[in-house]
């Protein structure tokens, strides 16, 4: 809710702080850059110091920062809050999931509590926009930070309570320079996908993931040599660990994509308010949560390679279906799209983070989570950077010829983004209409060329769970050993 609730502030934090266009950058991406940095060392810290311990350092960290990045003075100050609640955002998702795999020990009860763990992400996500803009409607750009506050306030009460404590009693100490290491190749990465996603493909991008892919290379030779190392590199020797963390992240890449261009589309092309737009939303979170409740129910019976399988084959006619959308008519198919996109996915989400953890030791389920996050967030950033840059492409393309005639200045911004090209047809009374109508077209031929790829994409995940996770067992499998030990006893006995 954190991520998302801070887009319909911008305008109003803007007039009010009046930061740079960089520092405006980085105010809304800082804390999503320290978020994926940071997931790995935080999630191996919490298997040293206790799991919960790190949660709740964690919440009021984010309590704190967040209650400080409402009374802002500077734009400066922003960005640093922003970058301290991405720090202690990181600590949240590994240590929540760490625990479940300890808490949860049945497989059953586990699957259905990671169902409702990754619910949680959809419902967080589609909650931030009408929030933030109900908010704003009645109070300043401040009160978005705030309603972190309270749940903070009530997870530091109940959390000891509630939760039980787990940590690693043969931990060693933790190696700062692979802590280093991890943070600086995941933000080069990022970064630079980022502003390929931005600005195309450019030699800073270029610069900056190469350097994070050399770091990664000096990261992952370090745990080779340590005793105790930050990842234990022996996981991903496990088949069903490296192919579920696979699926989980072109998933990710898949979904993320096209959504990036649905926010816009329902704004610039169909016209509707911030507000109106994140409530068509709401069935596509909607979409995820049943699935991901029902996945981990029908699980219990059926093989998940076998479930994920069918589950891709359906979200790939949700994306076929997304493609046919149009210029001037498109809510409906936008909205029964994404719903059939998002139960077919719900699948892979929920049952690849729940291999993913059963396949670790107990003692290293915070790494094993913090894995699976950071490769779900290179998944969303590579799906934005590629997928978007694909779509990106294809409008400025058509737009090329579009701009002639009209004042170089506005020819500029139409041709860069469709925002700069509803911003100029309303300068222009004349052409402006054809501007705008050649836009929408070229941004929604976009759209279509960005739901066909997710397409193929999920036809080749589906490929890969059937071909690699076809010898994992159905719940009802792994227990029917189990019984027929307990009638042999009982036979025995008798």
């Amino acid at each position: 809710m954190d991520l998302t609730v801070l887009n319909l502030a911008v305008p109003s934090l803007s007039a009010d702080l009046k930061p740079s266009s960089t520092q405006l950058l980085w105010i809304i991406d800082i804390y999503g850059f320290l978020v994926a940095g940071s997931l790995i060392t935080m999630g191996t810290l919490g298997d040293r110091i206790g799991r919960r311990r790190m949660l709740l350092i964690g919440a009021a960290a984010f309590g704190v920062a967040s209650a400080v990045a409402a009374f802002s003075t500077s734009a400066g100050m922003l960005i640093a809050t922003r970058a301290v609640l991405g720090l202690a955002g990181a600590t949240l998702a590994p240590s929540t999931m760490s625990l479940i795999r300890n808490m949860f020990l049945d497989p059953k009860q586990r699957a259905v509590a990671i169902g409702v763990w990754i619910s949680s992400f959809s419902a967080g996500a589609v909650i931030g926009p009408p929030l933030g803009g109900f908010l704003l409607e009645y109070f300043w750009w401040g009160s978005v930070f705030l309603v972190s506050v309270p749940m903070m306030v009530l997870l530091l009460v109940l959390g000891p309570i509630l939760l039980p404590e787990f940590r690693d009693p043969n931990a060693g100490r933790p190696d700062l320079p692979s802590a280093i290491l991890s943070v600086a190749a995941v933000l080069g990465v990022i970064y630079g996908l980022k502003q390929i996603a931005a600005h195309g493909v450019g030699w800073l991008p270029g610069f900056s993931i190469a350097a994070g892919l050399a770091l990664a290379a000096v990261f992952v030779r370090r745990q080779q040599t340590l005793a105790d190392p930050l990842i234990d590199l022996r996981l991903f020797r496990t088949p069903a660990f490296s192919a579920s963390l696979a699926s989980y992240m072109l998933a990710t890449f898949a979904v993320f994509g096209p959504y990036v261009f649905i926010a816009q589309y329902l704004q610039l092309v169909l016209g509707l308010s911030p507000m109106k737009a994140g409530l068509w939303s709401v069935p596509f979170a909607a979409g995820f949560v049943v699935g991901s409740m029902l996945s981990p129910l029908i699980a219990r019976r059926v093989r998940p390679a076998f479930l994920m399988g069918v589950g891709l084959v359906i979200a790939a006619a949700g994306f076929v279906a997304l493609a046919q959308v149009d210029g001037t008519s498109g809510l409906a198919i936008i909205v029964a799209s994404t719903v059939v996109f998002s139960l077919g996915l719900s699948p892979v989400f929920t049952l690849s983070n729940d291999m993913i953890i059963g396949a670790a030791p107990p003692e290293r389920a915070g790494a094993a989570s913090a894995i699976s996050e950071t490769c779900s967030e290179f998944g969303g950033a590579l799906g934005i950077a590629i997928l978007g840059s694909i779509g990106t492409a294809i409008y400025r393309r058509a737009m090329a010829r579009s701009v002639e005639g009209i004042p170089r200045e506005a020819a500029e911004a139409a041709r860069d983004t469709l925002g700069g090209a509803v911003a100029a047809a309303q300068q222009l009374p004349g052409p402006g209409a054809a501007l705008l109508e050649t836009a929408r077209k070229a941004f929604t031929d976009g759209l279509q060329v960005t739901a066909i790829t997710s397409a193929f994409v999920v036809i080749g995940i589906a490929v890969l769970v059937m071909v690699l996770l076809r010898h994992v067992r159905s719940a009802s499998e792994l227990a029917a050993p189990d019984r027929a030990v307990n009638g042999a006893i009982t036979d025995t006995a008798t």
